[in-house]
């Protein structure tokens, strides 16, 4: 993979003639994720907020929405980790898009907009509106509606984990008569050691 930069974000181009078996579950989703961010990222780069990142957007969307919040609600709020809600609030918070303070708990912190943040409001939401109407473009191009498929997947992993599914399936493996590893690694990663 040969890395390609631009102003906002670095993007790796993956070798799109390698069979898709090669490729893995995981780095085709990471790839497809890192085109559509990249592109996303593109579109503020190339109006003058080079630092402004796609995965901002829920963030300010949910604080102009709820208020300030403290990370733990904003991380509910957005869907995602506490350590990834913290991890973009310091992030944004360097690029004076919200001020991070403290919050009754000394350990709280709450985050608010900052003016530049609400003076690029109407950027935002204009870029949220065109990416919205992209992606149900792009959606009608594939066999499967993406948001649906990734909607099924996230109940599946969330039903039974992939830790759980890979130390079944190790567990399967293992039992064949040519397994297609070693059967005592594969009982390893099943937790059947011994």
């Amino acid at each position: 993979m040969t890395p390609r930069y631009n102003s906002a974000v670095r993007i790796y181009r993956v070798d799109t003639s390698a069979p898709i078996g090669t490729r893995g579950l995981g780095t085709l989703m990471r790839h497809v994720l890192e085109l559509l961010d990249g592109d996303v990222a593109r579109v503020y780069s190339d109006l003058g907020v080079p630092d402004y990142r796609p995965r901002y957007s829920p963030v300010v969307r949910a604080l102009v929405t709820l208020g300030p919040l403290s990370i733990r609600d904003l991380a509910g709020a957005v869907g995602v980790t506490h350590s990834a809600a913290s991890q973009t609030a310091a992030q944004m918070a360097r690029h004076g898009l919200l001020t991070l303070e403290r919050g009754t708990d000394a350990r709280q912190r709450i985050a608010r907009l900052t003016d530049r943040a609400r003076a690029l409001l109407p950027l935002i939401e204009a870029e949220w509106a065109a990416t919205d109407a992209a992606a149900a473009e792009l959606e009608a191009e594939l066999p499967a509606a993406l948001t649906q498929v990734l909607q099924a997947a996230e109940r599946a992993v969330l039903s039974r984990p992939m830790r759980r599914r890979i130390a079944d399936a190790a567990r399967t493996l293992a039992g064949e008569a040519a397994p297609a590893a070693d059967p005592a690694a594969l009982l390893a990663i099943a937790g059947e050691t011994g």
